[in-house]
């Protein structure tokens, strides 16, 4: 009887790699159009707000500059004709009275949005323009990225596998620097190929065999060679542009916002070291992204603070007008970036993941390492200590990935680690055991790992005890679907004296301490979009199933009785949501025509006040006094 053949994998609609790459890139530009549109959509209401704004300046400006210096009578005339123009146009449109021609409604139209579009644009490439030369060395001090230990075998392979990569996909090989953080996790930082560096987390050798980490690496190299990059530096200048746009109108309310716009002109224009100014431009950034929390308003404080003096209330009065403007761009940005801008940039951040993905099984030709290095880190702590703000960057999602979450580890490797771990609580052989001796048991065993775990970081003895025979009773294996517990082997070398696996014990703790408690400002991007920017890991599976992979994209496990469920819960929340937008529209909308009224309002106090001849005013006002008293005095007589 002869031998059956085995079966080899054929994949369900199997896709090469260079088909998923070209898909990808056309699916680029669909989602870079889509951002361009949302960026259009978001710029009408936020220039409806900057544009009255800029005119009121300029205004303010030209009523100075008449007073010390007049202005030509035809300047008065131009503002006074726009004034008009503006009036009739809004007429037209608002209350549908009068009659204007195209051409006016044309020209009204364009006074209206350009000069705030122009703004916002200058900004953005001013924006670009300035962070372009900064390098990644703020970034990686920041991220307490270190050179590779040259005593260190594994980080040592680190630059040899990089290289090989960088090889494959004719590129310079970038820089490695390694993160001594308590999470696994990679990213590829930089505005270009020739700046760039890799940052890896030193648990991630620890935690992936080298088919794994050559695959993950590989990604990286692939995300630099398609120029993500760039895209990533167009991205975050454009959070950063409407950052600066808050702080502008902050800045005459408090000295935060001003202390930004110094530190932006210090770093434009000092001449400072490379390293100094990488710095300065990694402060500034985490700083108008901080800028973009609401709650952190200098303005707010301004006119809520208690028991303000009478200089303080009289400046209130003066600048109330402001408070619409800045209530208005705060909310115009923060329902188009979180509903709009964000999730469309969100989406195109996607799609330059799985383009990445298929680079790394064209440059390793093993879609299946990638599969399980993706598994793998799901299963694992993911955070990154300081990279908050960086965290698209990043392989996976360092606040980790919901669709992967609940993924236990392999009934084998299940029942190995339930009877090492039982063996090392009772002292009992834990050499044989079912692969099915224990599915029940794993949650609660898990459970207990994890807590003796976090025991033996924060010091106890007896529970590093534990953790010492656990490690060697797995051979070091830390995959056990523990992403808050330490690293059994940086336990093991811990007890030794490494300091970097004391370090990154450390980090892990402090990363429990804090887990909870707000980070104002530190959280990225991803706080300004309710979608992620980092593709679900089964929906990353797939795509790698489809090239190749072996491995079973991992699903949610719905049945029949929850897809009801969930369909009929979606059919409620969806309206809801679409109803809860359009009641956001119509507030913006509410704000834009308030802060149109009080801007007018304050117009026209500002050219009243400038208009008195305040000179005349007092004179006749003292002549009045004094006539008045002379007349008292004639009367007593």
């Amino acid at each position: 009887m002869s031998a059956p053949v085995p079966q080899s994998f054929t994949p369900r609609d199997p896709e090469a790699f260079f088909k998923a790459q070209k898909r990808n890139r056309r699916a680029t530009w669909r989602m870079s159009a889509l951002c361009v549109f949302a960026a259009f959509i978001m710029g009408i209401p936020l220039t409806l707000v900057l544009t009255p704004l800029l005119y009121a300046v300029t205004l303010l400006a030209a009523e100075i500059i008449n007073r010390f210096s007049p202005l030509p009578p035809e300047f008065w005339q131009t503002l006074n004709g726009l004034a008009q123009l503006f009036v009739r146009v809004a007429d037209y449109l608002i209350n549908q009275r009068g009659a204007v021609d195209p051409q006016e409604l044309a020209t009204g139209l364009a006074l209206t949005l350009l000069p705030g579009m122009f703004f916002a644009f200058f900004l953005w490439m001013g924006m670009q323009m300035l962070f372009r030369h900064g390098g990644v060395g703020g970034t990686l001090a920041s991220l307490g990225a270190r050179e590779p230990n040259q005593n260190d075998l594994k980080e040592l392979q680190l630059a040899d596998v990089v290289q090989e990569m960088a090889i494959a996909a004719g590129l310079p090989a970038p820089k490695v620097m390694l993160i001594d953080s308590a999470g696994a996790n990679a990213a590829a930082i930089g505005t270009s190929a020739q700046d760039a560096r890799i940052v890896i987390s030193r648990r991630l050798l620890d935690d992936l065999d080298r088919d794994q980490l050559q695959a993950v690496l590989a990604a990286q190299v692939a995300s630099i060679g398609n120029g993500d990059l760039r895209i990533a530096f167009t991205v975050t200048s454009v959070f950063e542009t409407c950052g600066l746009i808050v702080t502008l109108i902050n800045a005459p309310f408090g000295s935060q916002s001003r202390g930004v716009l110094w530190r932006i002109l210090r770093y434009a224009f000092s001449r400072r070291s490379s390293a100094d100014r990488a710095a300065d431009a990694a402060e500034v950034a985490a700083m108008l992204s901080d800028t973009l929390d609401v709650d952190s308003s200098d303005i707010n404080r301004f006119f809520s603070k208690e028991n303000p003096g009478l200089i303080r209330k009289f400046l209130r009065l003066l600048f109330f007008p402001m408070q619409f403007t800045n209530v208005a761009v705060e909310i115009t940005l923060f329902f188009f970036l979180n509903v709009c801008l964000g999730p469309c940039m969100a989406l195109l951040w996607r799609t330059r993941r799985y383009l990445g993905d298929a680079g790394a099984v064209e440059l390793t030709r093993n879609p299946d390492a990638l599969a399980r290095a993706l598994q793998r880190l799901s299963e694992d702590n993911n955070a990154m200590e300081g990279a908050e703000w960086a965290s698209h960057l990043f392989a996976v999602n360092p606040k980790g990935d919901i669709s992967l979450s609940g993924l236990q580890p392999s009934p084998e490797k299940m029942a190995k680690a339930i009877a090492a771990w039982k063996a090392t609580g009772t002292g009992e052989n834990s050499a044989v055991a079912s692969p099915a001796a224990f599915p029940g048991e794993w949650p609660s065993v898990r459970q207990e790992m994890l807590s003796v775990g976090m025991a033996a970081a924060t010091g106890n003895a007896q529970a590093a005890v534990r953790m010492q025979a656990f490690a060697l009773a797995m051979g070091g294996d830390p995959g056990m679907g523990l992403p808050s517990m330490p690293n059994p082997n940086d336990i093991l070398l811990a007890q030794q004296g490494d300091r970097a696996a004391i370090a990154r014990i450390r980090a892990l703790r402090e990363v429990r301490e804090q887990k909870g408690s707000p980070r104002h400002g530190k959280s990225g991007l991803q706080t300004h979009s309710f979608l992620s920017f980092h593709p679900p890991l089964a929906k990353r599976a797939k795509r790698l199933q489809k090239m190749g992979s072996s491995m079973v994209a991992p699903g949610r496990g719905y049945g029949v009785g929850l897809t009801i469920f969930m369909s009929i819960l979606y059919l409620i929340i969806i309206p809801l949501m679409v109803a809860a937008g359009v009641m956001m529209l119509v507030a913006i909308a509410i704000m834009i025509m308030l802060n149109l009224l009080f801007l007018t309002l304050w117009l026209t106090v500002i050219h009243w006040a400038f208009a008195q001849d305040w000179v005349a005013n007092a004179q006749g006002f003292a002549k009045f006094v004094g006539d008045l008293i002379t007349a008292i005095n004639k009367a007593r007589r």
